[in-house]
C-alpha cells in the first residue's frame, strides 16, 4: 500500500551530512589558517628540523587555529545583523543562516577553553602566548581595530605570539633577531592589507571603515617604506650567522634573495598603479593583499618565494649537518 511517503535515501542523509560539515567547517574560516603557520617558523629558524620539534609546532598549530576560529565565530555572531546585509559577507554561513547562533556559539566556546586550557596544561609558555592572544583579540575587536597604527601594531604583535608558541612549544630559544624580524615583517604585511582595503575602497566608493579614514595612500607608503627597511635589514643581520648571534650559518645569507623578492612582489600587488591598470593576470581589481592568506595560497609568485626559501633552508641544513658547510 503506497502511504505517501518518501523512501529513505542514505545517499541523500549522507550529502545533507557532508554539507552540514562544510558549512559548520567554513564558519571556523580555515583559509585564515595559514597565518598560524608562523608556529613552524622556530624550529625551521632554529635549524631544529625533527620529529619532536615539528610535533611541538603542529601541537601549537592546531591551537592556535582552534583560538582563532573560536574569535571569528565570535566575530560572525556579534556581526551578523550586519553581515547580512553585506554584498559578500552575506555569504557566511552564519549570515546566511546555514548555521545556527545556538550552535555557533558552542563551537566558539568549545574552541577557546579547549585551546586555553590545553595550553596551559602543555606548558606555561605556550598558554601564555595563546592567553596573550586571547586577550589581543578582545582588545582589538573592542578598541585596537577602530585606532590608527595601533590597530597595525595589534594584528603585528599576534604574529610574534604566534612565533612566540611555536618556541614554547618546542623548548627552542629564538633570538632577538628573530623576533624583531617577524614583528617588521608582520608590520608590513599589515600596512599593506590596509593599502589595498583603502585602494579598493576608493576604486569602488565605498563607505570607508572607521580606521580607514584617518589612513592616507601616501602616509601608508611612508610606513611601508620604513617598515621595509627594517625588515630587511633584520633579517640580513639575522642571517649573517653566529658572529651577530643570528643564523647557525652564515650561508643563510643565501636566502636574502628570497625575501627580497617576495616583499617586492607583495609590494607590487598591492601597488595603486598597478591595481587600477590590473595588466598582471595575478592581480585583481583592488588587489589581493587585503586577504593575506589568498595571496600565499593562490599567487605564483608569493609561492615560489616560499618555495625556494623553504627549499634553501632544507639544503643548507643538509649540508650543514654533512659537514660540507660550516
Amino acid at each position: 500500500m503506497d502511504t505517501g511517503s518518501k523512501p529513505f535515501s542514505t545517499g541523500s542523509l549522507l550529502t545533507n551530512s557532508y554539507q552540514n560539515f562544510a558549512y559548520h567547517l567554513a564558519a571556523m574560516r580555515p583559509r585564515q589558517w595559514t597565518k598560524n603557520l608562523v608556529v613552524f617558523a622556530a624550529p625551521l629558524f632554529a635549524f631544529s628540523i625533527n620529529i619532536p620539534s615539528l610535533l611541538g609546532s603542529l601541537f601549537a598549530f592546531t591551537l592556535f587555529c582552534s583560538a582563532s576560529s573560536g574569535f571569528y565565530l565570535i566575530n560572525d555572531i556579534a556581526d551578523v545583523a550586519a553581515d547580512r546585509q553585506h554584498p559578500v559577507k552575506c555569504k557566511r554561513p552564519i549570515a546566511a543562516g546555514f548555521v545556527s547562533i545556538p550552535i555557533a556559539v558552542g563551537m566558539a566556546v568549545i574552541l577557546l577553553v579547549g585551546a586555553l586550557g590545553i595550553s596551559w596544561w602543555r606548558s606555561p609558555q605556550l598558554g601564555a602566548a595563546i592567553t596573550g592572544y586571547a586577550i589581543l583579540q578582545v582588545a582589538y575587536n573592542l578598541k585596537l581595530k577602530r585606532m590608527v597604527i595601533l590597530d597595525v601594531v595589534a594584528i603585528a604583535t599576534g604574529f610574534v605570539l604566534r612565533a612566540f608558541a611555536g618556541a614554547a612549544a618546542t623548548n627552542i630559544v629564538l633570538s632577538a633577531w628573530f623576533l624583531i624580524c617577524t614583528a617588521m615583517l608582520a608590520l608590513f604585511l599589515g600596512i599593506e592589507k590596509r593599502k589595498a582595503e583603502l585602494r579598493l575602497a576608493q576604486i569602488q566608493g565605498a563607505k570607508l571603515r572607521t580606521v580607514l579614514r584617518r589612513y592616507s595612500l601616501p602616509l601608508l607608503a611612508r610606513m611601508e617604506s620604513v617598515v621595509t627597511t627594517g625588515t630587511v635589514v633584520t633579517y640580513a643581520l639575522w642571517s649573517a650567522g653566529p658572529s651577530l648571534q643570528g643564523a647557525s650559518t652564515s650561508w643563510m645569507l643565501l636566502t636574502l634573495p628570497f625575501v627580497l623578492y617576495g616583499i617586492f612582489r607583495y609590494q607590487l600587488l598591492s601597488d595603486p598603479q598597478e591595481i587600477d591598470h590590473a595588466e598582471d593576470e595575478h592581480l585583481e581589481k583592488g588587489g589581493r593583499t587585503e586577504r593575506p592568506e589568498e595571496v600565499l595560497l593562490k599567487d605564483k609568485g608569493i609561492l615560489f618565494t616560499v618555495v625556494g626559501w623553504i627549499c634553501t633552508c632544507f639544503i643548507i641544513l643538509w649540508l650543514k649537518n654533512l659537514g660540507i658547510i660550516q
